[in-house]
């Protein structure tokens, strides 16, 4: 198997095609990437930037360049060496324009008959035959339909969006209400979505419509083009979105390994804490978010927690929270809300096979609360089937009027072979991902920089011997798995959470200057005012646009104080106008310049070290794109923005001409990290074939990550302002062994033997070394 030494994503878009991607190629090579990581490239929704609301599977987008520009860039690639992982979405596609999606608009104008049914999960006899379309401002709004010919017929328009009538149904002149009413489709208000749809769509998006690729024909079509890739040499191995939403992910995974030979593939899962692949996928692991949480969590003060926790319960008004009690609250809120539609239809699957004497929508209430009450995404039955008891255990033991209930759906959702057994493992994950990742994490904001994807933000540090335990276990089980610091799904880039680590170091002095924030910009919310505030620090300095934006997707997705489906104009005003004052108030903006200070430099320091762990710990690392300069994106489409490569091209020759930048503001000490770490990787890759910890001596011992991989050898400083305050590293020294050493980042060469930190750690946070016969 041809598999990676590292990666780079581009998101290609209609603005970055992959014309521009195959200019950039000499650049990727030259930073040090073994393979070039695209974004999805099958044609999707028109002005998509994301490109994951597919539309057509049989060809590459026009708008990203299309087959040639494919070519192209697969070409530059291939003349550099390099190769190419694509990003593949089998679980859904785009449904915002009915016509624009050939299979969807086939089954608008023939129902359950047409030949393109049965690629979509529609429950058509709840919908009295036909599919529910949620597009409706209101129920009344009918009366806006006209009926307008077309090229290829009769079409129902409401306002911008079109819709086919079925043959024989109508004629002109008819009225469009009537014809509406014969159709095999119903547009309903957009508001019946939560609870009344009758198909499955990627976690509640609407426009995003779930398709059967465990279905032989589905996936046969689906994956056409990109099979095609593969067998052509335009790339080399895939990564797989969301596998999680598949009926069987394990079956699909083995699918397509035999249509690919047995390609590199990823698969883009989550693991929770202690939780393991499962067994048996034909994937070489994850996309790395489960690596992320180990290296931004060695990198946090623990005694930093317990002044945190007390400052997150004086905002909340003196109610300490508990994360399994929130996550329970938010997961169940989903079910409840706008998830309630999976939940009635899980309901409807096992009304028959498990109904008893019961209170009405006793059944209802039991799944969501065994949704509410899951510890992981999803099982994949047998495998998992524990979670699922833990569940009911929960549940019960909460709830002991479900007693009986659970007692019945638990055999049932155990079968691996029963529909409602299926479709529960699709929705969990859903659950999960809706109530956790898109609410809790904007709920609990004791310090933002933990709550990311595939984190969990109750453990709040590891010490260095944990990390390498994870390292261990990583090296032993996944050694071709993803890592990554930053990806288009982060909430947060990778520099802005180092520097938000900071704020563990620095509690106290961080909670003064938040009361006087606070005290000039009063909002009412106080966890959301103190994810606002970290926000705000850990991107600075970020445009007025981009802040409010963010605050805006914040505190909707949070659902404490406005919403997305009710906005409280009062509140998000409010909340507008303590943006304003970063830029408009000289009290706001001294106080926010004063936690910059405090953190900036520690924080440029925690990204140095992230970065280094990451691209030379076990795992296949990813550079997002961009973020061999400071990332500090905030969620997306922020994190989408357009990157200067020009600018990184520039900076990187002059790094090859011999500059060693200071650790300063414009980031060309990460880029000089980045670049030898990723050279040293791909040109000597026989330096990474093991892992060992390496454990310093002497009195500042504890602020050292330290690993050798074979040759290669890793020396990364930890909570870096505890380190200052007690005087730097002084006489701690870490032992290499005896053979004499160069640092590949400075040039600077080493007697080897047991090396005083405070002298190899001079210029920099970090430090790779390696044997004097490497490169310098």
């Amino acid at each position: 198997m041809k598999a990676p030494v590292s990666t780079y994503r581009i998101q290609v878009r209609p603005s970055f095609d992959l014309d521009a991607v195959a200019d950039v190629m000499d650049y990727l090579h030259d930073l040090g990437a073994d393979w070039v990581y695209l974004s999805p490239l099958l044609e999707a929704e028109a002005g998509s930037d994301h490109g994951y609301d597919v539309v057509d599977h049989s060809r590459v987008d026009p708008a990203r360049g299309g087959a040639e520009g494919l070519k192209r860039a697969a070409a530059a690639a291939r003349a550099r060496g390099m190769g190419v992982l694509a990003d593949l979405v089998p679980n859904h596609v785009g449904v915002a324009t009915p016509a624009a999606m050939r299979w969807w608009w086939d089954v608008l104008a023939h129902g359950r008959g047409s030949s393109h049914a049965e690629a979509f999960d529609i429950d058509w006899d709840f919908g009295g035959g036909r599919l529910r379309l949620p597009v409706l401002g209101s129920a009344d709004d009918l009366g806006a339909l006209r009926l307008v010919e077309a090229d290829g017929g009769l079409e129902l328009h409401y306002w911008d969006h079109r819709f086919p009538v079925a043959s024989g149904t109508a004629q002109p002149g008819d009225d469009p209400v009537a014809v509406h009413g014969r159709q095999h489709y119903e547009l309903v208000d957009w508001r019946r979505a939560d609870f009344d749809l009758n198909y499955r769509r990627f976690f509640a998006v609407n426009t995003l419509a779930a398709i059967r690729v465990e279905v032989p024909w589905v996936f046969d079509e689906s994956h056409v083009e990109v099979l095609r890739w593969l067998r052509e040499g335009l790339a080399d191995g895939l990564r797989v979105d969301h596998p999680d939403g598949l009926l069987d992910p394990g079956g699909y995974l083995e699918r397509l390994a035999e249509q690919t030979r047995g390609a590199y593939v990823l698969a883009e899962k989550i693991l929770e804490g202690d939780e393991r692949m499962p067994p048996g996928w034909a994937t070489e692991g994850t996309t790395g978010y489960d690596a992320l949480a180990d290296v931004d969590r060695v990198l946090v003060d623990p005694a930093g927690e317990a002044p945190l926790t007390d400052l997150d319960t004086r905002l909340r008004g003196g109610e300490p929270v508990d994360w399994a009690a929130m996550i329970h609250g938010t997961k169940r809120a989903i079910a409840d809300g706008i998830l309630r539609s999976e939940v009635l239809r899980l309901d409807r699957t096992l009304v028959d096979a498990a109904s008893g004497d019961d209170e009405p929508g006793a059944i209802a209430d039991a799944v969501a609360e065994l949704l509410a009450w899951f510890p992981v995404y999803r099982s994949y039955l047998p495998f998992g089937a524990g979670h699922l008891r833990e569940a009911a255990e929960l549940t019960v033991r909460h709830r002991p009027e479900l007693a009986a209930v659970v007692q019945r759906l638990l055999p049932i959702l155990s079968d691996a072979g029963h529909p409602a057994a299926q479709r529960f493992q699709q929705t969990s994950g859903m659950v999960m991902a809706k109530g956790v990742e898109d609410t809790a994490f904007y709920r609990y904001t004791r310090l933002t920089s933990l709550t990311e994807v595939g984190g969990d933000p109750a453990e709040f540090a590891i010490d260095v011997a944990e990390f390498h335990a994870r390292a261990l276990s990583r090296e032993e089980r996944m050694t071709r798995s993803m890592t990554t610091l930053s990806t288009h799904d982060t909430k947060r880039g990778e520099d802005v959470r180092a520097r938000l680590h900071v704020i563990a170091e620095v509690p106290a002095e961080w909670a003064a200057v938040l009361d006087e924030l606070r005290a000039l910009t009063p909002l009412g919310d106080g966890p959301l005012e103190h994810l606002l505030w970290q926000a705000i620090v850990g991107s600075w300095p970020a445009s007025p646009e981009r802040l409010h934006a963010y605050a805006e997707k914040a505190a909707r997705e949070a659902g404490d104080s406005t919403t997305w489906s009710a906005p409280d104009a009062e509140f998000e005003a409010r909340m507008h106008a303590l943006v304003d004052a970063v830029f408009e108030d000289e009290r706001v903006a001294g106080l926010v310049g004063r936690a910059v200070a405090l953190l900036e430099t520690p924080g440029w320091s925690n990204s140095l070290a992230a970065k280094l762990i990451q691209l030379t710990a076990p795992g296949v690392p990813d550079v997002y794109q961009g973020s061999e300069l400071w990332e500090q994106s905030l969620v997306d489409p922020d994190n989408r923005r357009p990157v200067d490569f020009d600018l990184r091209r520039r900076i990187l020759a002059m790094l090859d001409a011999g500059a060693v930048p200071r650790l300063g503001g414009g980031g060309a000490a990460k880029l000089l990290v980045t670049s030898r770490a990723l050279r040293l990787r791909r040109d000597r890759p026989e330096l990474f074939t093991e892992y060992t910890p390496l454990a310093a001596s002497g009195p500042a011992a504890d602020h050292l990550v330290a690993f050798d991989r074979g040759g290669a050898i890793t020396l990364a400083t930890r909570l870096p302002v505890g380190l200052a305050a007690r005087g730097g590293w002084e006489d701690t020294v870490v032992d290499v062994g005896s053979t004499p050493v160069v640092d590949v980042i400075t040039g600077r060469h080493h007697s080897g033997g047991a090396l005083r930190l405070a002298e190899v750690l001079g210029t920099y946070p970090v430090a790779l070394l390696v044997d004097e016969g490497g490169p310098a």
